[in-house]
């Protein structure tokens, strides 16, 4: 039996293993898969190792063995680097799986270099948070070739709990950024609706009653509440620690400006969402984004709550 035959038994190179890529990696390797793991960073080698992953020396090495290489990477230009670098190392034909949330072009760039260098590429960045990467109920949004994303269906299907062919080289990309500029602006909304209810006297609690199932219900509200109590799973019971961090929000929304200007697009308050996190961002760039609703309250000079910064 061949891996085509067997996926898990397929190598997968993972590089770059932080809060993101060390439990997608850690799913792979609870599903069977030989992953060779490749991060600079120490403490997310010694993690990958306790998850029973295999840690090289180089990202090059690993790609050099795998027949699958994933990367979840801090920007495009690191994605570009580092593909520069393990392009020319990797067997002929290899799948490159970018789960990085990266620029639309940048993720054409690399799709480019990819298929120069005789191999297949897919953008596949995710929504989820942390907490989606440990239980493997990631949303990906791929874009790629339709064969590519065939082959890559079962080792994405280990790691997310729905996987979604978006278009071609790029369009993963523009669907990550399009679903995260409507969560900023939401999560904004909603918040400047709380601190409104909170000036006029209505608790966080009939707030949620009401609003949750009324016309201004929202997965930031009945999923991330941003104010404690409603919502016991969201960080802001928990001092606001992140499962999806203001600087992740604010390099998103910039990324979001950047195609509205790119395209010509009149996305006022996608631009303005941008705006306020890239503020706010100076601040609280390791809280979790809900954590927008503390700084609405400061600004608006409202006494502080137990569950602001």
């Amino acid at each position: 039996m061949t891996s085509a035959d067997n996926p898990s038994a397929q190598k997968v190179a993972f590089l770059g293993l932080g809060h993101m890529g060390g439990p997608m990696a850690a799913n792979l390797v609870r599903a069977g898969y030989e992953v060779l793991a490749f991060d600079p960073v120490p403490a997310a080698q010694d993690q990958a190792r306790a998850d029973g992953a295999t840690v090289v020396d180089t990202a090059v090495a690993a790609a050099a063995e795998a027949e699958i290489v994933i990367t979840m990477l801090p920007n495009g230009r690191i994605v570009l680097d580092v593909y520069g670098d393990v392009l020319p190392a990797a067997k002929p034909g290899t799948l490159f799986i970018d789960c990085s949330t990266i620029d639309v072009a940048d993720a054409k760039k690399a799709a480019e270099a990819v298929v120069a260098a005789g191999h297949r590429a897919l953008d596949a960045p995710v929504s989820g948070g942390v907490g989606g990467a440990t239980a493997g109920t990631l949303t990906f949004m791929v874009g790629g070739e339709a064969a590519d994303f065939d082959a890559a269906a079962a080792v994405l299907d280990v790691m997310g709990g729905k996987v979604v062919h978006c278009g071609g080289a790029g369009v993963g990309q523009a669907a990550k950024i399009c679903n995260n500029m409507m969560l900023g602006i939401s999560m904004i909304g909603l918040s400047e609706a709380i601190v409104l209810g909170e000036k006029l006297g209505l608790t966080h609690d009939k707030f949620y009653d009401v609003v949750s199932t009324a016309s201004g219900q929202c997965w930031s509200l009945t999923t991330y509440c941003p104010v404690p109590g409603p919502v016991p799973t969201s960080p802001s019971n928990n001092d606001y620690q992140p499962g999806f961090a203001t600087a992740l929000m604010n390099k998103d929304l910039g990324l979001a400006a950047n195609a509205l200007r790119d395209n010509g697009v009149d996305g006022r308050f996608g631009l303005l969402a941008a705006e306020i996190y890239e503020q706010f961002n100076q601040a609280a760039a390791g809280k979790d984004f809900s954590a927008i609703v503390t700084d609405i309250r400061r600004r608006s000079g409202q006494e502080p709550g137990k569950d602001t910064l």
